[in-house]
Formats: C-alpha cells, structure tokens, sequence
C-alpha cells in the first residue's frame, strides 16, 4: 500500500479541521488534476496498511482536537486503494462514532455501486463524486473542482 501524503491538521479539505489522507495511485488521470503527482501507483511512500491505520486514529484526537477525516487522491476507491480506504473508514467511525468523513472519487456514485456494492460507502458521510473535467473547472465551488462533481450526503443521496 502507498500513500502520498497525510496531513494532520487540515483546514481546506473537508468541514473544520480535518485528518487528511492522500491515497497514491490513480486510473482517471483527469487532464488538469490538482494532484498529478499522486497518480503513480509507484510513487508516494509505501506504508503498513494496520500502522498507518493506527497513527491515523490517534491523530483524529491529538490534543484533544477531534478532526474530521478527509481521503484523497489519487484514486482511494480504486482496486489498489479501496481495502485500506474502507477499512480505515470503518475503524474511524467505530473509534470517533460522531467524526464527518469525506471521501473524493473520479468515480461516479452508481459506477461504484455496480463496481463494489453499496456497502462501500457505509461509513463515508459526504461523496464527491465524478472525474475532474477541465472545461467545467470552477474554482468557486465548495469541495469540487468541476462542476460536473457532486457532493452526496449519506441519508439524502445514498
């Protein structure tokens, strides 16, 4: 497993403070991405899945801040990406049962749902879903690059 960056203390990705975790590896390679570099499924640090795990969750409450969970990429639904992603989904909300978690895809919600069940997204809050297209980049939108993106809250769009 690789991973191509975590930030603990995140403020742009996600709603409050935010634990932040960039998969590594992508298949969409969207023309225009903001994070090029996290498309080599070779690149970024190879981790252990149960380590990284770990420091993750005693990072969401480190100094008595709880932060939300926020995962990027790359691609953190894909084949390479989706055990770690679904189980540290998992973990966190059994762990911080009241965190928020954020999960960007290129993936559309219904080609996940045909790819790996609905089950995937149990423990996910908020979707963004959809590649980032160049021609509909709007920097002004809230969590999406492009306006084909959506974002889908558990109990309203899943």
């Amino acid at each position: 497993m690789r991973i191509a960056d975590i930030k603990y203390n995140d403020i742009v990705d996600g709603e409050g403070v935010c634990l932040s975790v960039w998969t590594q590896g992508c298949p969409h390679r969207c023309l225009g991405c903001h994070n090029p570099e996290t498309w080599d499924f070779n690149g970024g640090n190879e981790i252990d899945k149960d380590k990284a795990i770990d420091d993750i969750l005693k990072n969401i409450n480190v100094n008595g801040i709880q932060r939300n969970l926020s995962i990027l990429g790359g691609e953190p639904l894909c084949d390479a990406n989706i055990n770690f992603t679904v189980k540290l989904l998992a973990k966190a909300k059994e762990k911080y049962p009241t965190i928020k978690t954020f999960v960007w895809t290129g993936f559309t919600y219904e080609a996940l749902i045909r790819r790996y069940g609905k089950e995937i997204l149990n423990d996910i809050d908020i979707l963004i879903d959809g590649p980032f297209i160049l021609d509909e980049r709007d920097i002004t939108l809230y969590l999406r690059g492009s306006k084909n993106q959506r974002i889908l809250r558990r109990g309203v769009d899943f």
